[in-house]
């Protein structure tokens, strides 16, 4: 098994995007879909892949570049969620249900950020 798949920012990240990919993909109106919903499945997809290639890399600096990225790109998942809730294509309940997802994802990540750059 690669590394990252022991990773809980990794696995939490994975069943994050497959969640906002299917909402988006599945109940956004289908104007949407190619605008917001996109936008929201290319920054989840971008947090569990950026995790992947951070630990792929040799060098800590290479590896705090990608988790960087990960976490920029959850950052603007949550700011689709909340414009997604904004405009009433999730009610208030589900959308604090997948911000405490969002947050699951955030602090492991900040932990595997912090761990590289006192190690590194």
């Amino acid at each position: 098994m690669l590394r990252h798949q022991n990773l809980v920012a990794w696995q939490r990240a994975d069943d994050l995007f497959i969640r906002l990919h299917k909402l988006a993909s599945e109940r956004f109106p289908s104007s949407e879909r190619f605008e917001l919903g996109s936008q929201l499945r290319r920054a989840a997809y971008s947090v569990p892949a950026n995790i992947v290639e951070g630990v792929a890399r040799r060098s800590a600096a290479q590896q705090r570049h990608f988790l960087n990225i990960a976490e920029a790109s959850l950052a603007e998942a949550a700011y689709c969620l909340h414009v997604a809730r904004r405009l009433g294509y999730i009610a208030q309940p589900e959308f604090l249900e997948l911000d405490a997802e969002i947050q699951g994802v955030y602090a492991p990540l900040s932990g595997l950020l912090r761990h590289i750059k006192e190690t590194g």
